[in-house]
C-alpha cells in the first residue's frame, strides 16, 4: 500500500480542523454572536439573559442534551446513518473488502460445519459433497484472483448479497 505522506497530512488536517477547530470556533462564534447582536438589542432578552455568562450556562444546560438527542436519532433512529455507512463501504476499497471477505469466510465456515456435522456422525463424505467442496473452492478461487482493490469486483459481490 502507497503512502503518501502529503495526502496523509491533509487527511489529518481536515479531520483536525472540521471534527475540533471548526466545531469550537462555530459554538463561540455564535454564542457570541447572537448575545451581542440578538439579545443586547431586545430589552425582553435582556431581563431573561442578563449577563453572556447566564446566556451561556442556560443555552449549554439546554443545547448539549439537545445535540446528544440528535445525534442518537442520527445513529439510531435515522435512515441517515445507514446511508453514509453503506457509502463508505461503496467508495472505500479497504472496507469493501473487510466485507467481502467476512462474507466469504461466512459461506466456507457454514460449508465446514455441515461437513463435520457429517463427520462427527460418523458418516462419511459423499461424492456429492466432495464435489461441493470443489466447486466452492473454484469458485472462491476464481474470485479472488480477479478482485483487485481498484476493480468492481467487492463492489458487484456487494450489490449481489445485498438483493438477497
Amino acid at each position: 500500500m502507497a503512502k503518501s505522506l502529503g495526502f496523509r497530512f491533509w487527511y489529518y488536517f481536515r479531520t483536525g480542523w472540521s471534527t475540533y477547530f471548526a466545531f469550537i470556533f462555530a459554538a463561540v462564534n455564535t454564542l457570541t454572536v447572537t448575545y451581542f447582536l440578538a439579545i443586547e438589542n431586545y430589552p425582553i432578552l435582556k431581563e431573561i439573559f442578563p449577563t453572556f455568562d447566564v446566556y451561556l450556562l442556560t443555552l449549554t444546560g439546554l443545547g448539549v442534551p439537545l445535540l446528544i438527542l440528535i445525534g442518537y436519532l442520527h445513529f439510531k433512529r435515522t435512515a441517515s446513518y445507514r446511508s453514509e455507512a453503506a457509502i463508505t463501504y461503496e467508495s472505500n476499497p479497504f472496507a469493501r473488502r473487510l466485507f467481502v471477505n467476512s462474507e466469504l469466510n461466512l459461506q466456507i465456515n457454514q460449508e465446514i460445519i455441515e461437513l463435520i456435522l457429517k463427520l462427527s456422525q460418523d458418516k462419511k463424505l459423499s461424492e456429492d459433497d466432495l464435489v461441493r467442496v470443489k466447486k466452492i473452492s473454484e469458485k472462491f478461487d476464481e474470485f479472488t484472483k480477479e478482485r483487485t482493490l481498484t476493480n468492481k469486483k467487492d463492489l458487484d459481490f456487494m450489490n449481489d448479497i445485498s438483493k438477497l
